[in-house]
């Protein structure tokens, strides 16, 4: 058996391995490790853009690998003015359309050494508002608000905590029209929806139901809207108009509600989502019916599960990571124009057509 080596025979512990025993190591460690003042060793971590010399620098740098110092963000926040962080609101991060778009800002801040953050408002107002202002003290570079807007007024408290957002260096950009901020990201929901009525009622079909959200919300009204357009345009008439949600269950309740009514053979149903879509589908399962040569269903987005469902949902392609990316950059740069955002029918199995 190896006996236990004594006091003087143990290895002494490096700096790092003392300062792991106790509380973090702090910035007068690195400060005094380094042998600079505490005013140095701020500006090297915290991000001040006053000039250090380069052999502080390094020196700083050394001690605080060294020593396994993390540097404060609220510190650093102070020093620049925002934090190395680009805080993103979206309604459901479950939603597939808000985790592409999350994925886009992802990439954009990975090129810029910055930091993402999600926040889920529940498309609360209340919430949203509680989100905003606690994000106002975290002063962070950039906030994107990707949830769904309406055509209510923005609410006063959330547009004073925004205008003191942007005053105190951060840059804001919402989605949609009627955000009331400087920059916002436009997808032009109404022409994809129309292009999609109008190759729908190309294929044959001449009654559709409508399954949207909330009247006023910016998003459903816009895709309802130029959906009816094109298809009522090419010969088709949109016969019902079912009020829910954008979650797959709303897609589900309001379809199981049309066919209680009854919905007969040959009818589309357009979805404002794929995810509203994908619900619809379910429900025609659950009742028996086929879809495609029975109901047809088509969507918007075309999120990855629209090709992967059976039948494969017809739809309309938004470029959701390339939005989000484009959001990011609306965050960062001081010339920003958004670039175009095509949005292309895409035509699956689940509308074969009408034999003429």
């Amino acid at each position: 058996m190896t006996e236990p080596a004594s006091s003087a025979e143990r290895p002494a512990p490096t700096r790092a391995q003392r300062h792991t025993r106790g509380p973090a190591p702090t910035l007068h460690d690195v400060a005094r490790e380094a042998g600079v003042s505490l005013a140095t060793a701020s500006r090297v971590l915290n991000g001040s853009e006053r000039k250090v010399a380069e052999s502080f620098r390094e020196r700083v740098e050394a001690a605080a690998a060294e020593l396994g110092y993390t540097a404060n963000v609220s510190a650093q926040a102070t020093a620049r003015g925002t934090s190395p962080v680009i805080a993103l609101l979206v309604a459901d991060i479950a939603d597939p359309y808000f985790g592409l778009i999350a994925s886009g800002v992802a990439r954009g801040a990975d090129e810029h050494g910055l930091v993402v953050t999600v926040a889920i408002t529940d498309r609360d107002p209340a919430r949203k508002a509680r989100i905003v202002r606690a994000l106002r003290g975290q002063r962070p570079r950039g906030l994107i608000l990707a949830a769904s807007g309406t055509q209510e007024p923005i609410e006063a408290d959330v547009a004073h905590d925004l205008a003191e957002f942007s005053r105190l260096g951060g840059r804001v950009v919402a989605f949609g029209p009627g955000s009331g901020v400087e920059r916002s990201i436009e997808i032009d929901n109404r022409s994809g929806a129309e292009a999609l009525g109008r190759r729908m009622a190309e294929r044959g079909y001449r009654s559709a139901i409508a399954l949207g959200a909330a009247e006023g919300v910016w998003t459903s009204d816009d895709r309802l809207a130029g959906f009816r357009a094109g298809f009522e345009a090419s010969g088709g008439a949109v016969v019902r108009t079912l009020r829910g949600g954008f979650l797959r269950e709303s897609g589900a309740e309001s379809m199981a509600a049309a066919l209680a009514d009854g919905v007969p053979t040959g009818t589309l149903v357009f979805a404002i989502t794929d995810v509203v879509a994908i619900g619809a589908m379910s429900a025609i399962r659950d009742a028996g019916r086929e879809i495609g040569a029975d109901i047809a269903v088509c969507g918007f987005d075309d999120v990855p599960a629209s090709s992967d469902v059976s039948p494969a949902l017809t739809t309309v392609r938004v470029p959701l990571s390339e939005v989000g990316y484009q959001a990011f950059r609306a965050t960062v740069d001081a010339d920003w124009e958004q670039a175009p955002l095509p949005l292309d029918v895409v035509v699956r199995a689940s509308t074969p057509g009408v034999p003429r």
